[in-house]
C-alpha cells in the first residue's frame, strides 16, 4: 500500500516488550477440534501442540442442533501448520476520503481510526512468523475461526432477537514457541482483512503517539484470581481494547468514554479465564488444566456408579436413574428430582405443587416440609466446566444440573455479565441464573430398603 502522508514505526523494539502487539489470522481452514487433530501440528511424539481450548458457557456439551465444523460448543486451538499471525508495521495519518482507497489492497492487514470527517489514522500490519492467529465471532465467513451465537440464558428476559455478538467480535494471538502464551484482542479483521473503527467508536490517541480503541459493545474478561482448579476464586471483570490493553469497565457496556487504564494487569489468558462477547462467555482452559477434568468416559463411569447405588425415592420407594449423558432435556420416568432448597432427591410425584404451574413451582418437599422448586436432576456433561474430577454429590439451583461440590462451589461464586451493566452468577451448563443464598445444594439421597 503506498500512501502519501507521515509513517512512522508502530512497534516499539522486540527486546523492549512494551506491549503485545495486535494480531490477526489469515483464513485459513477450519480448526481442528478435538475430533480433528490432523489440522495441529504433529509433533515426534506424534500428539499435535495444543494452545488450549474455548467451551461456550451454557450449552452442556453441546449446541441444541448439533455441533457443526466451526459452530459448536466448545473448540480446541492447535498449532497450525504455518503461522498466520501478524503485527504493527506502520501508522499513516491519512485524509478520511482516502481510507476506502488505502484499504483497498485485500492482501493487507489494517486497523482504521476515524478520528473526524477529514482525518483517519491507518494501522498496517505485517506478517508475523512467530505467531498463530484465531478469530472469534458470529460471522460464518472464512476468517472467523470459531462462530459463537448468542447463548440463550434462563436468567431473566428473553433472548433478544438481535444479536449483540459482534461478527468480528475478537482474536487470539498464540505463541508458536513454548510456553505457548495465549493472548486476546478486542476486535477481528473481516474478509478484507480491516478492522474499522468508526468516528462513533472509542478511540484515542496513546501517550506514544500511537491508537488504540474499543469494540461498541465490548470484549470483557476475567482471569482467576487465584489457580482456577486448586483454589478457584473469581478476579476483577475488565475490558480488553483492539491492541490488548487492559481498561476498567466503562459504566455501561457501549459508553463512549472508555475506563481507567489498569497497566499492572494484562491480555494473556491463564487457565479459567473467562471472555464475555457482550451475548455468550468463553471459557479458557489450558493443556494443564484440561489434564484435571473428567472425561466423557469418566463422567459415564460416575453415572453408572450413582446409578449402581440403587438411590430410592423416599415417597414411591421405585428405583431412580441419572438417564445416559446422550439422553439430555427428555425426562426419563426413572429420572431423580429434587427439592432444591433443602437437596432431598425423589422420583417424580404431584406432591405438594399446583400441576398448572409447572414443577418448577414452589412445592412442599415431604421429607422436611421445606417450600422450593422441585426440578429433574441431569449430570453435567461438559466435562471442561468442571474444577475436578470428584463425585457428583451437588447440584445448582434451580436448575438441577449435578457436578461435584468444588465445581458447584467454584461457579457460585462467579458474577458473569448479563446485558449493558447487570452481572449474576450462572450455572454453567445451562445459563440459569443462581438463586437461595449459596446457588448450590449437597443432594441427599435414600438408598434401598432391602
Amino acid at each position: 500500500m503506498v500512501l502519501k502522508g507521515s509513517s512512522e514505526a508502530l512497534c516499539p523494539p522486540p527486546s523492549l516488550e512494551l506491549r503485545p502487539s495486535c494480531n490477526k489470522s489469515q483464513p485459513s481452514p477450519p480448526l481442528g477440534s478435538g475430533s480433528q487433530p490432523h489440522d495441529g501440528v504433529i509433533t515426534e511424539d506424534k500428539e499435535p501442540v495444543k494452545y488450549g481450548e474455548l467451551i461456550v458457557l451454557g450449552h452442556n456439551g453441546s449446541l441444541s442442533n448439533g455441533d457443526k465444523g466451526r459452530r459448536r460448543s466448545r473448540l480446541a486451538l492447535y498449532k497450525r501448520p504455518k503461522a498466520n499471525g501478524v503485527r504493527p508495521d506502520v501508522i499513516h495519518n491519512v485524509s478520511t476520503p482516502l481510507v476506502s482507497k488505502a484499504l483497498s489492497n485485500k492482501s493487507q492487514h489494517s486497523i482504521s481510526y476515524t478520528l473526524s470527517r477529514s482525518h483517519s489514522v491507518i494501522v498496517e500490519y505485517t506478517h508475523d512468523i512467530n505467531t498463530d492467529m484465531f478469530q472469534i465471532g458470529r460471522s460464518t465467513e472464512s476468517m472467523i475461526d470459531f462462530v459463537v451465537t448468542d447463548t440463550a440464558g434462563g436468567g431473566g428476559g428473553g433472548q433478544s432477537a438481535q444479536s449483540t455478538i459482534s461478527r468480528y467480535a475478537c482474536r487470539i494471538m498464540c505463541e508458536r514457541s513454548a510456553p505457548y502464551t495465549a493472548r486476546i484482542y478486542a476486535a477481528g479483521f473481516d474478509s478484507s482483512k480491516n478492522i474499522f473503527l468508526g468516528e462513533r467508536a472509542a478511540k484515542w490517541r496513546t501517550s506514544d503517539g500511537l491508537m488504540d480503541g474499543l469494540t461498541t459493545n465490548g470484549v470483557l474478561v476475567m482471569h482467576p484470581a487465584g489457580e482456577f482448579v486448586s483454589e478457584p476464586a473469581p478476579g476483577v471483570w475488565r475490558e480488553i481494547s483492539v491492541c490488548g490493553n487492559v481498561f476498567a469497565l466503562r459504566e455501561t457496556r457501549s459508553a463512549q468514554q472508555r475506563g481507567k487504564l489498569v497497566d499492572n494487569e494484562s491480555n494473556t489468558l491463564q487457565d479459567g479465564s473467562l471472555i464475555d462477547l457482550c451475548g455468550a462467555t468463553l471459557l479458557w482452559r489450558t493443556p494443564a488444566g484440561l489434564r484435571h477434568i473428567p472425561t466423557l468416559k469418566q463422567l459415564e463411569s460416575l453415572r453408572q456408579e450413582l446409578n449402581a447405588a440403587r438411590p430410592q425415592c423416599p415417597v414411591g420407594f421405585n428405583t431412580l436413574a441419572f438417564p445416559s449423558l446422550a439422553q439430555r432435556e427428555i425426562v426419563d420416568k426413572k429420572q431423580p428430582w429434587v427439592y432444591v432448597n433443602c437437596g432431598h432427591v425423589h422420583g417424580y410425584h404431584n406432591w405438594g405443587y399446583r400441576k398448572e404451574k409447572g414443577p418448577s413451582s414452589p412445592g412442599e418437599c415431604p421429607m422436611c416440609r421445606r417450600v422450593g422448586p422441585y426440578v429433574p436432576l441431569w449430570l453435567g456433561c461438559e466435562g471442561g466446566l468442571y474444577l475436578d474430577a470428584g463425585p457428583p454429590t451437588h447440584a445448582f439451583c434451580p436448575c438441577g444440573h449435578v457436578c461435584s461440590e468444588k465445581t458447584v462451589v467454584g461457579w457460585s461464586q462467579i458474577p458473569l455479565p448479563h446485558g449493558t451493566h447487570a452481572f449474576h452468577a450462572a450455572c454453567p451448563f445451562c445459563g440459569t441464573w443462581l438463586t437461595g443464598e449459596q446457588g448450590h445444594v449437597k443432594l441427599i439421597f435414600q438408598g434401598p430398603v432391602d
